[in-house]
């Protein structure tokens, strides 16, 4: 109502010519000060409301680059995170891109072409897993990225390898993406390492963007490690190794594991799809992902590895693999959806109770 108000007053109980003068001066204040804020003021409003809001379409926001932040750790510590993190971007259930800086990122694994294309439209050049899983090099390389494999715990990060990742930060071309499984813990808590350690974010803005990716408060050793780190000088990072490998050693226990959680993980995606075959992922067969997360869990349960671990362990393991086989049965069997879940639930929960004691502390 504002401007409206302004122009009434310049039109009203005038002479003729002070009319004339006064639309003159009424149509240059149109088009050099009220046109432009009110354009201005429109796209703010549009902004807000787009990233305020749930767009029903997110999915389509695929190619819109990662919201920037000023790199600076001198600038407002606690302003609202730069994310572009809703679920369904690309891939499975989206990749749950957050922006720390305009050249560093976190998120998920990349799982097929449509994730490492959504990389390539952000223009990332570098991805630094901290998963325990493969890397997949050659896609990454069939879209000009390189893949650097520096896998972490959920317990913490040690203080060599987070000088590592915020190496590789610092030297490789970016913008770099660090991602773990889900994009929610792991993920984050490295990416933040290397914003603080390089100098990018204070501490205190480092976590709330791990909070606001989902780092769970369960992992505490993750806030610590990053809580307790400070700016690194260059000497110091240039003593550390340099060799980034695309794919780093990692003992067969834990590749078993992370493999448990991807069949696991696909499982949950067939629940979400009423037990078909999920569109997004139509080279999944429901029945293959249950026998392969069974067959780990017996594998694992026969393996050398066990035998360091206190008995509990032993026995938690082989609750979580008879469980894993009566899921496999009732999904055989095509039993009632509400059977399948609780089945599913069950074994969820039975690798959660294994991993508060032995996964997510040292």
């Amino acid at each position: 109502m504002f401007p409206i108000r302004i122009i009434s007053m310049l039109f009203t109980n005038r002479s003729d010519g002070d009319r004339h003068s006064r639309r003159v001066a009424a149509s240059t204040l149109l088009l050099t000060v009220i046109i432009p804020v009110m354009l201005t003021t429109l796209a703010c409003d549009s902004g807000s409301s787009q990233s305020g809001k749930p767009d029903s379409d997110a999915g389509n926001d695929a190619s819109k680059p990662v919201a920037e932040t000023d790199s600076s750790a001198d600038s407002e510590p606690m302003r609202e995170p730069p994310v572009d993190s809703r679920p369904g971007m690309a891939g499975q259930q989206g990749l749950n891109i957050i922006a720390f800086t305009p050249q560093l990122i976190s998120g998920a694994v990349p799982e097929d072409a449509a994730d490492f294309a959504l990389l390539s439209n952000h223009k990332v050049k570098t991805i630094i897993s901290v998963d325990g899983a493969t890397p997949n090099v050659e896609e990454a390389q069939r879209f000009d990225m390189r893949y650097v494999h520096l896998p972490i715990g959920y317990h913490g990060i040690d203080k060599e390898r987070q000088l590592e990742i915020a190496r590789a930060v610092r030297d490789l071309p970016g913008p770099v993406y660090v991602h773990c499984h889900h994009g929610k813990h792991r993920g984050p808590a490295a990416t933040a390492s290397a914003a603080v350690a390089l100098g990018m974010l204070p501490n205190e803005q480092a976590i709330m963007l791990m909070r606001h990716a989902g780092t769970s408060p369960s992992y505490a050793g993750l806030y610590k490690s990053v809580e307790a780190l400070r700016k690194v000088d260059d000497s110091e990072l240039d003593a550390v190794s340099d060799r980034f490998p695309e794919v780093a050693p990692i003992p067969d226990f834990v590749k078993a594991m992370a493999d448990i959680s991807h069949a696991y993980d696909h499982l949950r995606q067939v629940q979400a799809a009423d037990w078909q075959v999920p569109a997004h992922h139509p080279d999944l067969v429901p029945l293959a992902e249950a026998g392969r997360l069974e067959n780990r869990l017996r594998i694992l349960r026969e393996s050398d590895a066990v035998a360091e671990y206190p008995p509990e362990f032993a026995q938690l393991l082989k609750t979580a693999w008879m469980q894993a086989g009566a899921f496999e049965t009732l999904l055989k069997a095509d039993a009632p959806a509400a059977d399948r879940s609780a089945a599913l639930d069950l074994l969820g929960q039975s690798c959660k109770n294994c991993h508060s004691t032995y996964r997510n502390n040292k």
